[in-house]
């Protein structure tokens, strides 16, 4: 197998936003699937909430650093969040997490394309094998089940992946597992890209955030009754916390048609009249 090309690593940079996602699987609050990954939102149903934004997240974190693709990607790998089955060999890991902007709010549609080598090492250059995307959920959330991947010449262990946002560019960047002996020699080894990675059984399970180079505006929680903004119009690209109200299609009532039932960046199609599940009247 051909090692990929190195290039020189990034500097360390703080991780606090991973740190913080680590303490919140730890505690249950990162939504799970029995089998592990993130319950995404056609997994939840209508019943599932997403969770609030991140707060306190000033926490000086930059956007994820990129890395080289390397020579093993391919495109139209295929949609699916687990890229095992039960006779897969190598040690089961889940990687979860959320995507955020600049401001710490997460951000819903991302595209995420993984692919990674088997446990062998070797990469699957004929078909899809260890190679899917997926998009991430109202929340920001994502999940992957994978295996650990093998070793081969000159890399430490690492995954591959392109994160692209609704409407902006590609940010294509490779994540790492702690305690490596191979992250002291890999030229393009970063800790800024360290997963928390922790055992659970047999298997591993890893967290990572994503933060994007997007431009959010930051906004306090929303009072109850909401008292900013009242009676604003809806529109596409705008963040909405729980309780925000607006007009939509010149349909008021005192002034204000819908109020919103979960945090979500809009998007062309959620309108509130077609998504009762973000958007309630009155």
């Amino acid at each position: 197998m051909t090692p990929e090309p190195a290039e020189g690593s990034g500097g360390d940079r703080r991780i606090s936003r991973k740190t913080l996602l680590k303490a919140a699987l730890v505690a249950g609050t990162v939504p799970l699937l029995a089998g592990g990954g993130v319950a995404l939102a056609r997994d939840a149903g209508t019943g599932g909430r997403p969770p609030a934004p991140t707060p306190n997240c000033d926490d000086g974190d930059g956007p994820t650093h990129d890395q080289i693709e390397g020579p093993y990607f391919k495109p139209d790998s295929p949609l699916r969040t687990s890229l095992v089955t039960g006779s897969t060999p190598g040690v089961r890991l889940t990687v979860s997490g959320y995507v955020f902007g600049r401001a710490c709010k997460p951000v819903p549609g991302v595209l995420l394309d993984f692919w990674q080598a088997d446990t062998n090492g070797a990469y699957d250059m004929s078909g899809f094998a260890f190679r899917g995307h997926q998009f991430t959920d109202q929340s920001g959330a994502f999940g992957l089940t994978t295996i650990v991947p093998g070793l081969y010449p000159g890399r430490t262990r690492h995954i591959h992946v392109k994160v692209q946002a609704p409407g902006s560019g590609i940010l294509t960047t490779q994540l790492y597992f702690p305690d490596e002996p191979r992250n002291n020699t890999d030229a393009l080894f970063d800790p800024a890209l360290l997963m928390n990675v922790r055992d659970a059984g047999s298997a591993k399970e890893g967290t990572f955030g994503f933060v994007l180079d997007l431009a959010q505006t930051p906004t306090d929680p929303p009072t109850d009754p909401p008292t900013d903004p009242p009676g604003s119009t809806w529109a596409a690209g705008t963040f909405y916390s729980a309780g925000d109200r607006v007009t939509y299609g010149g349909v008021t009532y005192g002034g204000v048609a819908y109020r919103c039932l979960q945090a979500h960046s809009a998007m062309a199609g959620w309108e509130p009249p077609n998504v009762p599940a973000l958007w309630e009247r009155g």
